[in-house]
């Protein structure tokens, strides 16, 4: 068994019915206390200052920490910068795998990279499908903390966006997973719903800063919508793996996301969308996308390095509460 590190989501049913142990480096990096760290070490190896810290931080998790055997990295349908930062993880002696999700969604595209991941980590459809059948019905755990967040007020935007991201690799571990799930339901379901409040989207890739979350319900407003990370967790599961990662709407450009986005403005009743944006990414060019095509009062946020919420950030957000208030 190996512990294998990915640079954002790729089919884990692949990486789980060869017997090894996922890793998703993001959410290592960011809940390590030293995060900032990471990001030194890696500019001390010689990244350059002005590159995402996200990736940086992928760079010192593996290179600097101990423990990850190869790493799957997202060529097509990420971060721009993957195909450099595997070049670094060669020079320290670190495999990589490649992954691309193909721009245009063709299935036989998709299903051939898949194809490459199950002969390079050693196993085969039918255990893929076994794989799949038991994390749908994680999943499905999942989208009940999700409907909890929007519907109920049960649930925090922080837990939402904590459960949502983690099924990137189930934590490594699917049984302790399901059963933090599982106990977590259990509160939240006899919980006291929380107050009304403006309601808020957050779309973007999942943010750098630690606080926002906890800072924007201090200010009297909920975030009930998390655009990626609910895409992490795979809402609307079909039994065709391919099917449902070619549905998975991150890799395959704006377009696709925003008809994702639309319908939940409506059915959650959003008040208006924070827009992260990450320092350094070529992302940022979406937002006039977004502008255009989202009616509804939008407010852009950049990040740079992990930690809390700058002062001026923290101003920029009361701001904009305040207004749709």
């Amino acid at each position: 068994m190996s512990r294998i590190g990915i640079t954002t989501t790729v089919p884990v049913e692949i990486i789980l019915a060869a017997g090894h142990t996922p890793v998703d480096l993001n959410n290592i990096f960011i809940s390590d206390p030293a995060a900032t760290r990471l990001v030194e070490e890696a500019e001390e190896a010689g990244y350059p200052r002005n590159v995402c810290g996200w990736i940086k931080g992928l760079y010192a998790v593996v290179v600097k920490r101990e423990g990850i055997d190869k790493v799957i990295a997202v060529t097509q349908g990420d971060c721009s910068n993957t195909h450099a930062l595997m070049e670094t993880f060669q020079l320290a002696g670190v495999e990589s795998i490649p992954f691309a999700y193909p721009y245009e969604r063709d299935y036989e595209a998709l299903k051939q990279q898949m194809e490459r991941l199950l002969a390079a980590l050693g196993t085969y459809w039918e255990q893929v499908a076994a794989v799949k059948r038991r994390l749908d019905g994680v999943r499905a755990k999942v989208a009940e903390i999700d409907r909890l967040t929007w519907q109920e007020n049960k649930v925090s935007g922080w837990h939402n966006h904590l459960y949502q991201v983690s099924c990137s690799d189930f934590n490594g571990d699917v049984d302790a997973f399901e059963a933090d799930v599982d106990s977590f339901l259990v509160r939240a379901q006899a919980a006291t719903p929380a107050a009304g409040g403006v309601r808020l989207g957050f779309i973007g890739v999942p943010p750098i800063f630690t606080d926002i979350y906890t800072y924007v319900e201090t200010q009297g407003a909920r975030i009930v919508f998390n655009e990626v990370q609910r895409q992490f967790a795979m809402p609307g599961a079909v039994p065709d793996i391919i099917e449902q990662y070619r549905a998975y709407t991150y890799p395959y450009g704006v377009f696709g996301r925003i008809a994702d986005i639309q319908p939940q403005i409506a059915e959650r009743r959003l008040d208006g969308i924070i827009h992260y944006v990450q320092s350094f990414c070529f992302r940022q060019i979406e937002d006039m996308v977004f502008r255009q095509k989202l009616d509804v009062p939008i407010l852009t946020i950049e990040g740079d390095k992990p930690g809390k919420l700058d002062a001026r950030t923290r101003l920029r957000i009361d701001s904009f509460i305040e207004m749709l208030r």
